[in-house]
């Protein structure tokens, strides 16, 4: 591979949420995004490795693929390890560590595989290696094919250095984005989170709204790649932004502590303008003035609260409230239980795919407008 030449860039997002993960990447101008397991697949060059990086909101991190090669035993990994002309986006100065997963491959035995592909970088670049370094090579052996991969991305993006203040059980920034999207949210309504934590759904949604791009305030590790050029990076961070959008994304929460952190998390995310907190009840909950939108609510579940006939209760009353007084608006529900679900007596359809949160499995239910 060379500087010039395109190659595979994989999106990771959660399993289940691939498609809606897609439909993020095409909206945001990527041409041909590829559903695959696990993520995205999609073509292109370093800096839309550095965009993908920046502005795509649902995606876990972003891997560069930047060697492929058979490989049938160590040795011949060794050999074929040191062809790859790491020095096109290593940097000799910067520490690296690898890491290896084998899958019917007659080279099954990662760690093994791992050492000889650092061993080739290190005697070939001169590159260092660190088990704690930042930057990762993933090297991925499936049958008999070795591909090896950089992870672009460094921290998780859903680590956008915006919240420093969590509630208890707090949704990913990115799962919280590809649910958003899913219960079909772009921006141009109103939205309400009747229980809202830290304020995740809530800036979220103002951030969509605002077009601010997600990755705006963090270091990424492709900053520390010789393939890195700071002047296009400052030309991608430095895009025009429309006009901020009007206050109308609106949290509640009947705990003090949690609307201290959401209006803090809001403040630092650039958001504290365009959104609302306050401490209420479910009970007391009331719709914004102007147009229906969508209440999008993450209520607790599972272990996050053990009396079953305490939550049954929760989940009834929040539903007699929504549709009591949110006529016209759709409700995005997330649990892990159908019957909590059922509780709510609203119209959802099915549950989307169960996705992984917090060790629970978990999935978004979406109704139609409420009449």
């Amino acid at each position: 591979m060379t500087s010039q030449e395109p190659f595979e860039i994989f999106l990771v997002a959660p399993p289940g949420l691939e498609a809606v993960l897609a439909a993020e990447v095409a909206a945001r101008g990527f041409p041909d995004p590829v559903v695959t397991p696990g993520g995205v697949l999609i073509q292109g060059g370093w800096p839309e490795v550095w965009r993908a990086n920046l502005e795509i909101r649902g995606a876990s991190r972003v891997l560069a693929r930047v060697a492929s090669f058979r490989a049938f035993h160590l040795a011949q990994l060794d050999k074929r390890a040191r062809r790859v002309a790491w020095g096109t986006f290593l940097r000799p100065d910067v520490p690296v560590r690898v890491e290896a997963t084998c899958k019917g491959s007659r080279i099954y035995h990662a760690g093994a595989a791992a050492q000889r592909i650092g061993r080739a970088i290190t005697e070939e670049l001169g590159a260092p290696l660190k088990d704690d370094a930042p930057l990762c090579l993933k090297a991925r052996l499936d049958d008999d094919l070795c591909t090896v991969s950089i992870d672009t991305s460094g921290e998780p993006l859903h680590r956008r250095l915006h919240k420093e203040a969590v509630a208890k059980a707090p949704l990913r920034e990115t799962l919280a984005a590809l649910f958003l999207r899913l219960a079909g949210y772009d921006g141009q309504e109103p939205l309400v989170d009747p229980m809202c934590g830290s304020g995740t759904f809530v800036i979220e949604a103002a951030e969509i709204a605002a077009g601010l791009a997600p990755g705006r305030s963090r270091p990424f590790a492709f900053q520390q790649l010789a393939s890195f050029d700071p002047v296009i990076w400052k030309s991608l961070r430095a895009a025009p932004l429309p006009p901020p959008p009007s206050p109308r994304f609106f949290g509640s929460d009947r705990d003090a502590g949690a609307i201290r952190m959401s209006q803090a998390n809001a403040a630092r995310a650039g958001v504290g303008d365009c959104t609302r907190f306050h401490q209420a009840p479910v009970s007391a909950l009331e719709p914004p003035e102007g147009p229906p939108g969508l209440v999008m609510v993450n209520p607790p579940y599972g272990a996050r609260i053990g009396d079953r006939k305490k939550l049954h209760a929760l989940y009834h009353a929040l539903g007699q409230t929504l549709n009591a007084r949110f006529s016209g608006w759709r409700v995005g529900l997330v649990t892990n239980d159908p019957a909590l679900v059922a509780a709510t007596g609203l119209p959802f359809g099915p549950p989307a795919a169960v996705v992984s949160h917090g060790g629970l499995g978990v999935s978004l239910s979406v109704s139609r407008p409420l009449a």
